[in-house]
């Protein structure tokens, strides 16, 4: 009887293992062909990776936004400002090479990782900090509980306000289960990327999706088991967290832009942008009519402009 039980169990096991050794093969390959691009800091007992661009200059931190690491700037808005600015992109925790510490699932957490960027790489300065979607909700909380090191906001589809709904995936409820979520991320590795380009172009929608941007942007890296169980337990906690921060906005005193895409199928703009302006009287907002969810890849040179601009009110006399 005892073998049979074995048998059984063997049999069981036997699809789960080899999951497990596809997506280790899966890891590798994804790692090899997108090694990590910067450097690493010891932040709060944790690993934190940063890609760097410009020696001179203000500095501007890009915090990327959920399915994303830092290499989605590096191709979009860095090549604008590398000639006038230092500019830092930080994988958040999770995410890329950064690892993620206790709590990681908490917007202040993720807060102060880039707020620890900030004090390791900019002492003593302010910085010009922009969030793309959940980025945006890492910036707002950023300058929500470290002001001193924030001298503006640039937020581009930022998600802001709890959205009343649960919308999420159900591959992401399954992800971020604490109890099972760890062997179903083993499985992400055998479909998630073939699916990847139908999400891309969900997400430039409506405007085309750039060439190479899965390659450009190292997307890859997403379906590695550890990376996609993070973004997934992110994504699960965001309602819950924007809860607990949106009524203090009007905390924020630095100046504010948000640049929306007014066809965004991600999110809708008027539930969070709407409603950060009737809280913020000072935020400028820039509307693209047609556009979608991913206002710094087709506007990205407007955007810089506008960084360049804040820069130079935060520097004068």
């Amino acid at each position: 009887m005892k073998t049979i039980y074995v048998i059984i169990t063997l049999l069981l096991l036997t699809p789960f293992l080899s999951a497990c050794v596809t997506s280790a093969l899966y890891t590798a390959r994804a790692e090899d062909a997108h090694p990590p691009a910067g450097i690493f800091l010891e932040l709060n007992e944790a690993k934190t990776h940063i890609v760097r661009r410009g020696q001179t200059g203000p500095v501007v931190l890009m915090i990327h936004g959920a399915s994303a690491n830092a290499q989605e700037f590096t191709h979009t808005l860095a090549p604008h400002l590398s000639d006038t600015h230092r500019v830092l992109m930080a994988d958040r925790p999770g995410h890329g090479y950064s690892v993620r510490p206790k709590m990681s699932s908490t917007l202040g957490v993720q807060a102060a990782q880039m707020a620890g960027v900030l004090e390791a790489l900019a002492p003593g300065e302010k910085a010009i900090i922009l969030g793309h979607s959940f980025g945006g909700a890492v910036a707002l909380r950023l300058a929500l509980d470290r002001p001193d090191l924030v001298s503006a906001l640039v937020l581009a589809a930022p998600v802001s306000h709890d959205w009343g709904a649960d919308t999420n995936a159900w591959y992401t409820a399954a992800a971020a289960n604490p109890v099972y979520g760890g062997a179903f991320s083993q499985l992400v590795p055998l479909i998630g990327p073939r699916q990847a380009r139908d999400g891309i172009l969900g997400v430039f929608s409506p405007e085309p999706a750039p060439e190479n941007y899965y390659d450009k942007s190292a997307i890859a890296l997403l379906f590695r088991p550890s990376h996609f169980r993070a973004n997934a337990s992110d994504v699960h906690h965001l309602r819950a967290e924007l809860a607990r921060q949106q009524s203090r906005y009007d905390e924020l005193k630095m100046p504010v832009i948000v640049f929306s895409g007014l066809r965004d199928s991600v999110l809708k703009p008027e539930l969070h942008v709407g409603k950060l302006e009737a809280q913020l009287p000072q935020l400028e907002r820039v509307d693209y009519p047609d556009g979608g969810h991913m206002p710094h890849h087709e506007h990205g040179d407007e955007i810089a402009q506008k960084i360049r601009e804040l820069s130079s009110v935060a520097t004068l006399p």
